[in-house]
């Protein structure tokens, strides 16, 4: 771990890091190692159980910086400390796990004939899907590959494999795997979400019944797009819809406030900037010297949506407006 040429250094070592020979003793801070190699330890160094019991820290020529120390010990790499003292290293090798050529029964993968009939036992009988995966495919996959607390998403979710593996296993061992499922058919809330409601509080009856998994999850459909193929805006999902949406753009923050008449283009006032919708339907609205009356509560700052601009710029930077044109700068997601 160290070379004659390098600068002395400090290396922080933490508890449980270093394997030391040896008794179960406290070793005294001092100069040990050999003469050609001192090796400077700065603090007592406990030694339980055939390791260090404290942090340690030790000042040597070493080849590392404590990151690479940290990104070492991580890596499993085994710190060994002999007894005079005298510290090595000793790398871990690992095969990457590789999954077999045939995923089968031989690692408790069931077919997609069993995947049949576990869906229809969920349907109380009924066949709701053709050709299922199985569920016992989906956990394989997920344990191989995801971590307990990772997200799953499946953008073609089907008949909801992917939410019934997920669940399944954080009940095994007590992941806590989330899961987003897309799908664009008329069965996601019919087969889809109802599968996932079904093994969260149970399904089956008598000696066939199926504890439920727990857990939850929300049910969303998409309305109708903010943009039509014009790129302009969708007048169709309502101005509502179109203010809730700008003000979360600009601020990432719902809004609560209550649109009214005598406040009618405002949005909210957030972080001292307050934001303006100055919008109609059926005609183009301008920003202008005669319109600026459309501020109604005071802030450091106004952002201000509106169709036209004819305020000069160096009205708007002494007012500190930001005008911004309707659709062009409304952001898409």
């Amino acid at each position: 771990m160290t070379k004659p040429q390098n600068s002395s250094k400090t290396l922080k070592f933490p508890a449980g890091s270093i394997h030391v020979k040896g008794a179960d003793r406290t070793i005294p801070a001092g100069i040990y190692g050999t003469d050609k190699f001192p090796n400077k330890l700065l603090n007592d160094l406990i030694v339980t159980n055939g390791v260090n019991a404290n942090e340690v820290e030790f000042e040597n020529k070493f080849i590392w910086l404590q990151e690479k120390l940290e990104n070492e010990l991580a890596q499993n790499t085994i710190i060994n400390c002999s007894n005079r003292l005298v510290l090595s290293y000793k790398k871990q090798k690992y095969d990457p796990e590789v999954p077999p050529n045939l995923i089968d029964s031989e690692v408790g993968v069931n077919t997609t004939e069993e995947a049949g009939k576990v869906l229809s036992a969920i349907f109380d009988g009924r066949s709701v899907f053709d050709y299922p995966k199985d569920v016992s495919l989906i956990e394989y996959i997920i344990n191989f590959l995801c971590n307990p607390d990772d997200i799953i998403l499946d953008s073609f979710a089907g008949s909801g494999t992917t939410a019934h593996a997920v669940l399944n296993l954080n009940k095994k061992d007590g992941g806590n795997r989330k899961f987003i499922l897309v799908e664009m058919e008329d069965y996601a809330e019919d087969i889809t979400a109802e599968r996932v409601r079904r093994v969260m509080r149970g399904y089956g009856e008598g000696k066939n019944a199926v504890a439920g998994t727990g857990g939850a999850f929300d049910y969303y459909e998409l309305g109708e797009p903010m943009f039509n193929d014009d790129k302009n805006l969708n007048e169709n999902i309502g101005e509502d819809k179109i203010r809730e949406y700008i003000y979360y753009t600009e601020t990432k923050q719902h809004l609560e406030r209550e649109h009214t008449e005598t406040a009618k283009y405002l949005l909210d006032t957030y972080n001292a900037t307050g934001y303006y919708f100055y919008y109609e339907r059926d005609c183009l609205t301008t920003l202008s010297i005669d319109t600026l009356n459309i501020i109604t509560e005071q802030a450091e700052q106004y952002v201000i949506y509106a169709d036209i601009c004819t305020v000069p710029q160096q009205v708007l930077a002494a007012r500190n407006i930001m005008f911004k044109k309707i659709p062009c700068d409304i952001k898409r997601f």
